[in-house]
């Protein structure tokens, strides 16, 4: 009769403990952001968010995923890109979903909307298929107050710019950027960026910066960096940590252990890297600071001066030979509106292109001439592969694309804008070892996560709102390369973001279920 009596009851036993769920993945082997090893087990999510985690859950879905041989991680967060006027170009936002990302923050380098609480709310209506979360930049706070004057602010101009920065915190900015290589940033001097860092720091938020210099001064650019970090109480987050010019491969010696000591005195600073030996930027970044100021029709007017045009180029040719090079060869431009033709050539190519004899002289006066027609995106090449390296093993590092959402076809752009995440699976992690699969998945995942305080994402738990990646370790590869960067990682099988499958077996299903994300002193 006992027997008979546990025959009866056992089915309803079971039946009782099976619970409903919108995906269930299962037999994948869990990285779950924190560092930890990976092991065997199963993702349960509903209503957008992880509901259950781990061996043999006894779930019944109507989407199941067998994540047999595949690695299920959280989605990744890229801390440092630059959405801003591409949101519309392709609001599946393609090149980050199939390299694993979920999640951006844009607004870095000083360049951002001023009105945050604005485009949040755009940014929620438009729905793209990755969540977004914004930085309020002081290039362009500075803007809209002062212009690209090249002087201090007034008192009442300095109120304004804090006032601006003050209510994009509240309306949901996860902190302050710079741009200081960048007009206006770079006419700003460290005090003006402080009081502004201040006033992120009343709400929480982060201050990231491209600094000052990433090349012969870059120790100085660091320890600015970290004063504001000192003296406005302030996370800091140095963008895109690198060393640029052959002059100095190497130094990653000497700045990565400024950050650690930094950490040591008590500075929360964290850093950020592509993993690339080129970087990208405006061709502008060429030219002396003092040049650009104000319009383009004031930049015109003293680039026809013949005394400025030649203090420009003398300029150019200076910090050539400091690289040890003859030519512009390292500088290709990425995108030229004026003459597409120049798309994917070096200044040295475009040079002889155009019939000119082949020296410096003649390179430096295409960039002028480029200038005076509204300038250009470049790539340049000049950074040590050990740099890379040395700098990547540094635990407190994230990986960034620094780009924006890629209209497939567009231009020359720098590869790092489709295969950032998959290049440091598939080169650093996999094929030279640098560091491991768990570490590279934390430093995508939960470290950003903790360092933007981008609450319930970052980590595989349960309550965490379901942004989950699910790749091959084995068959993940960047394909974007400089000659053909148009590209779309691979081994990416299965990405959900916020509890909805966007891609599935390496195909985009035009589902855009992504969200503004707010930071912490948002009023809403």
């Amino acid at each position: 009769m006992k027997s008979l009596f546990f025959f009866l009851i056992c089915p309803l036993v079971i039946i009782a403990q099976t619970r409903n769920c919108d995906i269930l993945i299962r037999n994948g082997k869990i990285i779950d952001g924190s560092g930890n090893n990976w092991y065997y087990g199963d993702v349960a999510v509903k209503d957008g968010k992880i509901i259950g985690l781990g061996r043999g859950l006894n779930f019944v879905a109507p989407k199941t995923i067998d994540a047999a041989g595949l690695i299920v991680a959280p989605g990744f967060i890229d801390v440092h890109t630059h959405l801003e006027g591409d949101e519309l170009k392709d609001p599946n936002a393609m090149n980050f979903i199939l390299d694993g990302v979920t999640t951006c923050i844009t607004g870095n380098c000083g360049s951002s909307n001023t009105d945050i609480g604005k485009y949040l709310r755009w940014i929620d209506s438009l729905k793209l298929s990755i969540n977004v979360a914004s930085l309020i930049g002081h290039n362009d706070v500075r803007k809209e107050v002062m212009g690209k004057a090249n002087r201090e602010p007034s008192t009442d101009e300095m109120e304004q710019m804090k006032n601006t920065v003050d209510k994009a915190m509240r309306d949901g900015a996860v902190g302050f950027s710079t741009g200081l290589i960048y007009i206006p940033g770079t006419y700003t001097k460290t005090a003006e960026i402080v009081e502004l860092a201040k006033v992120a720091a009343k709400y929480n938020g982060v201050y990231a910066t491209h600094m000052r210099d990433e090349g012969d001064s870059v120790t100085y650019a660091i320890d600015e960096a970290l004063t504001v970090g000192r003296e406005a109480r302030i996370p800091v987050e140095i963008s895109h940590f690198k060393l640029s010019g052959q002059q100095n491969w190497g130094r990653s010696k000497e700045t990565v252990p400024m950050v650690e000591s930094a950490r040591k005195e008590g500075i929360e600073v964290t850093i950020d890297q592509y993993p690339y030996t080129a970087s990208s930027t405006n061709i502008s970044t060429l030219i002396p600071d003092e040049i650009l100021a104000d319009n383009q029709d004031s930049i015109n007017s003293r680039l026809q001066n013949p005394q400025t045009r030649k203090y420009v180029i003398d300029h150019m040719i200076e910090r050539l030979k400091k690289r040890n090079l003859k030519h512009f060869s390292y500088a290709v431009v990425a995108y030229y509106k004026t003459d597409t033709t120049y798309n994917g050539k070096s200044i040295e190519q475009i040079n002889l292109m155009k019939g000119n004899k082949h020296t410096k002289e003649k390179e430096a006066e295409v960039i002028v001439d480029i200038m005076m027609h509204g300038g250009a995106s470049a790539v340049f090449h000049g950074m040590s592969e050990e740099d890379v390296k040395r700098i990547m093993k540094y635990p407190f590092n994230m990986f960034a694309s620094d780009a924006s959402i890629r209209e497939f076809g567009a231009g020359m752009p720098h590869p790092r804008g489709y295969g950032t995440n998959a290049r440091v699976l598939a080169e650093y992690v996999r094929d030279q070892h640098v560091i491991s699969l768990e570490e590279a998945i934390r430093r995508m995942t939960s470290l950003p996560a903790q360092k933007f305080q981008l609450h319930s994402r970052g980590l595989l738990a349960e309550g965490f709102a379901a942004d989950i990646v699910i790749f091959d370790e084995n068959k993940v590869q960047d394909l974007s390369t400089y000659d053909r960067p148009h590209a779309y990682s691979t081994g990416f099988k299965y990405v959900v973001v916020n509890g909805v499958l966007t891609v599935d077996d390496e195909k985009h299903l035009g589902i855009r279920a992504g969200q503004a994300l707010y930071g912490p002193g948002a009023s809403h």
